[in-house]
């Protein structure tokens, strides 16, 4: 799952301000089966949300960090102060 972390990490880094589907991570990463990948993201995903490393949205609004979300969502990077 380390793996994936980083990834979540990477795509943050280069997205600066804009958000990402999880799929485009896992996408990228194993372009056959990425499909097979989209539950493990998730869970990463939501584990580092609720670590307050990443921000996980549904149309636009911020999920329940207790909840974990049905439908898309986005992630983007935390905003770093000034």
């Amino acid at each position: 799952m380390e793996v994936l972390r980083t990834a979540i990490f990477d795509f943050c880094n280069r997205r600066k301000a804009k958000s990402f589907c999880p799929s485009e991570v896992v996408r990228q990463m194993f372009p056959e089966d990425w499909a097979l990948f989209m539950p493990d993201i998730r869970e990463v995903m939501m584990v580092m949300y609720r670590e307050g490393l990443i921000q996980v949205s549904q149309k636009g609004i911020p999920v329940d960090r207790e909840e974990n979300p049905k439908g898309p969502v986005r992630i983007s990077g935390i905003a770093k102060p000034k």
